[in-house]
């Protein structure tokens, strides 16, 4: 693979790499990679690789969680004069690593920044799923203590969208009882090795999954898919009493009837008769 031998524009380049397949780097993505000045890395063997199989060689820097903050200024300064490629060990970066503030650092400093976009695991996963993709929330990694996972669970629970997470194999089984018991037993998928020789995607209710990994945890990066929760039943004229009780004391029949209508999706007129026998009992 050869690419023209031409400089690139001073800026930022972010630039996504495959999740598994090599064969997924796009030929631009190959060919800003032979051509950026330096590229900042997670692990520079696993870029080695990369550009091995691209035949290139690059200078590269490590920028990763444990070093973002002091090797953020070096890397914006470089941007003035050169081509700065951004890559991720595996798919598309600032999803699920420090590379935003990289971004946001170098338009500030008014720098050119520019996305070659690729394969990106959490939208592959969905792809894969089977679950409703019209609406999805990413979450990236849960906590890894009980309380702080079941914290952050609830905070979603009632989230009408597919949940997407990335979760390792060792946690796998307890992640998913914690699913389990934090948003029901929801349809959900679990897949792993996509785009390898040996990618699956198990579809199952929660407890089914976490029973089924709960004494043999996959290897390989994992994405849990659950499905958003199901449609809450029609509220009654009975499960508006409540509202409308509310509503009388600070408004008159007809409008609390109407605000609670409007609320819960009831009809305004019986909602008025009631608020009248209300009234008339209080």
């Amino acid at each position: 693979m050869t690419f023209p031998v031409t400089v690139l524009e001073p800026g930022l380049y972010i630039v996504a790499t495959p999740i598994g397949n090599l064969r997924d780097l796009s030929p631009r993505a190959a060919d800003i990679l032979s051509r950026a000045d330096v590229i900042a890395v997670e692990d520079s063997r696993v870029t080695a690789g990369l550009l091995r199989h691209i035949g290139t060689k690059r200078p590269m820097l490590p920028y990763h969680d444990h070093n973002a903050e002091g090797m953020r200024p070096a890397l914006i300064s470089r941007m003035g004069s050169e081509a700065v490629a951004l890559v991720s060990d595996a798919g598309t970066p600032l999803i699920s690593d420090p590379g935003y503030k990289l971004v946001r650092d170098a338009r500030a400093a008014g720098h050119l920044v520019v996305t070659i976009p690729g394969p990106c695991a959490a939208i592959a996963a969905l792809t894969l799923a089977g679950l409703p993709t019209d609406r999805f929330l990413f979450c990236g990694f849960l906590p890894s203590k009980e309380k702080a996972r079941a914290d952050a669970i609830a905070e979603v629970a009632n989230i009408r969208a597919t949940l997407v997470l990335y979760e390792s194999g060792p946690r796998l089984a307890a992640c998913l009882t914690a699913l389990a018991q934090g948003l029901g037993d929801r349809d959900a998928a679990v897949t792993r090795e996509i785009t390898k020789r040996f990618e699956e995607a198990v579809t199952a209710p929660l407890s089914a999954l976490a029973a089924r990994y709960a004494d043999a945890p996959p290897k390989g990066e994992i994405v849990i898919v659950v499905a958003p929760p199901g449609e809450a039943p029609p509220a009654s004229l009975e499960d508006g009493d409540a509202a409308l009780a509310e509503a009388l004391t600070r408004l008159p029949a007809a409008k609390a009837a109407g605000e609670v209508a409007k609320k819960l999706g009831l009809d305004r007129k019986a909602l008025y008769a009631r608020a009248l026998a209300m009234k008339d009992n209080g």
